[in-house]
């Protein structure tokens, strides 16, 4: 049998965690409503995320304050209003204010070790009323402390961490996995971590949760996962997972199951990483690496990685279209100054011909045209083409990269718009073992492994 209260003890915030979590939070906010109630301000401070929930892994408290503003509240106020807020706040605790945005600015900070978001929003009653993105947290809060027993509150810890320790955990783009809030309602619908995995391993694409069975599944036709809002009929909390990541929940769920090393799925991979090994294993394989190192702007994280991954996969489907064979592709990044475009290729050379295919024989005005252009001695049949032998403009793969990575030409593929300036000016071929960023390295290892986080 599995000791699941050995695991607890590494995963739950201790007793002293929880206190000092407790005490900040109550501080930052008895100061934040009595600043509203002194300055006449109409708005109600209010404690969400998984610290309200009792939710939060151990080591990730991190304090999400809310400043409900009522409904008629205009909106410019609204924004001004709450980061003065959040500003005097940080003044009154010393501490720096940083401004983020979702749909529209808040500030993070970090308080007595503790990392602060204090964010203003509009004070809703149903999902219905929402005004903007942020609105429906204080519901989703509500709904889960309502419908959340005690011992359920465990269970959503051993899922989350589950899903940490094989990589399918957390919404944000770069992940593309499961949200927190998407963790509570599994469990709610399901009781525990166990049944959620064995019920996991029967979904199919598409599969449907309504907890409260608005019978709205059919709008979100085409989603992996469907799990209606219990405060919002018309919205899927699983809209941001993508396919790849339900699909590696799954298979980790039933790797799970059958495992004798369930313990080991609790904790980090363990893993050795050396390069001369990554650098020996790539030899193995026998490709040709093409990594592209360039500049990244400074911008937001979830912008920042769906423009890399769409320059990635379109230069590689750009390569593919020209005959170049990708066996494999993806993008890395520090998230501060560098960006690196790996292509593992199966062919990187071609010979200096390719077959330009025309019109079928059957097609009279075509056909003219066709050996027209290309002269009626140089055309020949392939099937039931016309077909023309000519030298190819790329038999390199490299030169075709270099080609399209300049102002004139970047517009051969769809590149991510932050991207295109610094990606033309500051791009260079690199050789992988000319980088010794560790996080590089472990980009490097999941390349050649992709399959490792998901079994033990």
């Amino acid at each position: 049998m599995m000791d699941y209260e050995l695991i607890l003890k590494d995963i739950k915030p201790t007793v002293e965690e929880k206190q000092h979590i407790d005490d900040v939070s109550s501080k930052l906010m008895e100061f934040l409503q009595k600043t509203c109630d002194e300055k006449g301000i109409d708005a109600k401070v209010t404690l969400v995320g998984s610290v309200a929930k009792n939710t939060a892994l151990k080591g990730k408290s991190d304090i999400d304050i809310f400043i409900a503003f009522p409904l008629d509240t205009d909106k410019q106020f609204l924004k001004k209003t709450g980061l003065d807020l959040a500003h005097i706040c940080c003044d009154e605790f010393d501490s720096t204010p940083q401004h983020h945005f979702a749909s529209h600015p808040y500030v993070t900070t970090e308080i007595e070790g503790c990392e602060v978001d204090i964010v203003p929003c509009y004070q809703i009653e149903d999902g219905s009323q929402l005004r903007s993105a942020v609105d429906r947290t204080i519901l989703h809060t509500r709904y889960v402390k309502a419908n959340l027993s005690e011992g359920q509150e465990d269970e959503v810890l051993f899922l989350k961490r589950f899903m940490a320790m094989t990589g399918t955990y957390g919404s944000e783009f770069k992940v593309g996995g499961f949200a927190g809030y998407l963790c509570e309602l599994l469990i709610i619908n399901y009781g525990s971590f166990e049944d959620t995995l064995k019920q996991a391993i029967k979904w199919k694409h598409g599969h449907s949760i309504d907890l409260e069975d608005y019978n709205t599944s059919s709008l979100f036709n085409g989603d992996p996962l469907i799990v209606i809002d219990p405060t919002d009929m018309n919205r899927n909390v699983a809209a941001a997972l993508r396919l790849n990541k339900m699909a590696e929940f799954i298979q980790s769920a039933r790797n799970y199951i059958f495992s004798d090393n369930k313990k080991d799925y609790f904790y980090p991979l363990k893993r050795n990483i050396k390069k001369e090994d990554i650098l020996d294993e790539f030899s193995k394989r026998n490709s040709d690496l093409i990594a592209i190192r360039f500049n990244i702007p400074d911008m937001p994280l979830d912008t920042l990685h769906p423009q890399l991954k769409k320059t990635c996969e379109a230069l590689e489907r750009k390569l593919n279209d020209e005959e170049f064979n990708v066996f494999k592709a993806d993008y890395w990044s520090d998230e501060i100054l560098t960006g690196v475009i790996l292509l593992e290729m199966a062919s990187s050379r071609l010979n200096n011909l390719k077959v330009n295919v025309g019109p079928k024989v059957y097609i009279n005005p075509a056909c003219e045209n066709f050996t027209a252009k290309y002269g009626r001695e140089n055309c020949y049949i392939q099937d039931d083409f016309l077909v023309h032998m000519q030298k190819r403009e790329f038999s390199n793969a490299e030169d075709l990269v270099k080609y399209i990575f300049t102002p004139e030409h970047i517009g051969l593929i769809k590149v991510g718009k932050n991207l295109k300036k610094t990606l033309t000016k500051s791009y260079q071929f690199i050789d992988i073992e000319e980088m010794d960023n560790d996080g590089f390295l472990e980009f490097l290892d999941d390349f050649i492994k992709p399959g490792q986080h998901i079994v033990r």
